[in-house]
């Protein structure tokens, strides 16, 4: 597109590290990277350029181009602050019962705003059928912050005395959000409260010997 800078024909090669310069402002990225995900959302990610997402965020394109070397870094980016922002790691729940602090971790949003992300995570899907040496990095984006909330409240279970000492917390963790990028990546359905019981109760549960309710 007219208007965008010259971009390596790898497209999705991480950069190396951060330029060197200013302080970044946090505040402009977390803008920027909003913008990210709706221009995502709605133009998909073959119809999406980072000058679109520069002038929705009302940012200098030099300050994106700056920030971010490619369009496959800034989607990779948006979509790992928006994963980190649906659970909160610093307050996660404590209700006492396993169950009961893996159901808490969900929040439920408006109808538009889980269209908006479910829309984004198709634009994510694109992104991998043209760039495939970046699934493992998609993968740390979609779910690593729900594996170290679940890892951290089987600890704490384990902990109490509610699982065996031996229960493979580690792999166990993985389960729900690894079927929730699948269910969002290739079903394109999104994830909702329903789904997470089934998770819980007919796989979590019984994998930490615990009976299902």
């Amino acid at each position: 597109m007219a208007g965008e800078a010259p971009q390596d024909s790898n497209d999705g090669a991480a950069r190396a590290g951060a330029p060197v310069g200013r302080k970044r402002d946090a505040s402009r990225d977390a803008a920027i990277l909003d913008a990210a995900i709706s221009i995502l959302a709605e133009a998909g990610y073959d119809g999406m350029t980072m000058d679109m997402v520069a002038v929705r965020a009302k940012a200098g394109k030099a300050t994106v181009y700056r920030r971010w070397a490619t369009k496959a870094d800034m989607v990779l980016e948006a979509i790992a602050r928006m994963k980190r922002e649906q659970v909160d790691l610093d307050n996660l729940p404590d209700t006492g019962n396993l169950r009961d602090d893996l159901l808490a971790l969900f929040r439920p949003q408006p109808m538009e705003e889980t269209q908006r992300k479910l829309q984004a995570m198709a634009g994510m899907a694109a992104l991998l059928s043209h760039h495939p040496a970046l699934a493992d990095t998609a993968h740390d984006a979609l779910v690593a912050p729900w594996v170290e909330a679940n890892r951290a409240l089987m600890r704490r279970a384990r902990a109490r005395g509610e699982i065996a000492p031996d229960a493979d917390i580690e792999t166990v963790a993985q389960v729900t959000p690894s079927m929730g990028a699948y269910r969002s990546l290739v079903q394109r359905r999104p994830f909702d409260r329903a789904f997470l019981v089934t998770m819980i109760d007919g796989l979590v549960l019984p994998a930490l010997g615990l009976p299902r309710p």
